[in-house]
């Protein structure tokens, strides 16, 4: 995990780290930036909880942000060091795109936290992005069966979304009609790599596509195993 200390949030590191573990053991914990402003002060006692290395950037031209650059030299020496299999990096800056591109061309995993602000750009260049607004706990909302499709529909957050959902749906569907949520959520994830459910206001996926009128939903047990739940477009 590599931090833009300059870029990121000190009271959302533990919600970062538990986001991250989500798709392994975070081995390297480095955050960057000038510890000798005063900005940085907000993180000293962060890093020491968490077990963050902080790496020190000068400034050495007034404007000019040296932290990127080496937190890029830092990534590709990792990169090639081997120790690793897939790179965490937290910012919301577009300068970390052709980072993450690169990192992805060597078949390595990139995952990328940053605010709804990021540009797209950086966005799609990681294989998963997090925005830290997800973070916030959801408001609670009515979830009758007769307001479903509307609240989904009218929420500004969804506006425009249905195409999302369909085209992931039209890659995942098999011959009998049908497509498992497991499959639909990574089709998802490759037309976006910023969706999250939670931008929805639903902390599952299953949640959020039961919101949704244009799908049908059922659960199917194969004897002992676990439930698997599949979706299909409605007539």
């Amino acid at each position: 995990m590599l931090i833009d200390g300059d870029n990121a949030q000190p009271k959302l590191i533990e919600a970062v780290l538990t986001e991250s573990g989500k798709y392994g053991l975070v081995t390297i914990r480095r955050i960057y930036g000038d510890w000798t402003t005063t900005t940085m002060n907000q993180w000293k006692e962060t890093l020491h909880i968490h077990a963050v290395q902080p790496i020190q950037q000068f400034r050495y031209t007034t404007g000019k942000n040296a932290t990127d650059s080496a937190m890029i030299i830092d990534a590709m020496d990792i990169l090639f060091e081997g120790v690793v299999n897939g790179f965490c990096i937290v910012s919301s800056d577009s300068d970390y795109t052709r980072l993450a591109t690169r990192i992805r061309e060597k078949g390595f995993f990139v995952m990328g936290i940053g605010r709804k602000d990021t540009p797209r750009s950086f966005v799609n260049a990681c294989e998963v992005f997090t925005y830290t607004e997800n973070f916030q706990p959801q408001p609670k909302t009515s979830r009758t069966t007769e307001s479903r499709g509307r609240r989904i529909k009218s929420d500004s957050t969804t506006e425009g979304s249905t195409p999302l959902f369909t085209n992931a749906f039209e890659m995942a569907v098999e011959e009998d009609g049908w497509a498992s949520l497991a499959t639909l959520g990574n089709k998802l994830r490759q037309f976006d790599p910023g969706f999250d459910s939670r931008t929805y206001g639903h902390k599952q996926l299953s949640m959020l596509i039961k919101d949704l009128d244009e799908f049908e939903v059922k659960e199917q047990k194969s004897g002992s195993g676990p439930t698997t739940i599949y979706v299909r477009l409605k007539d």
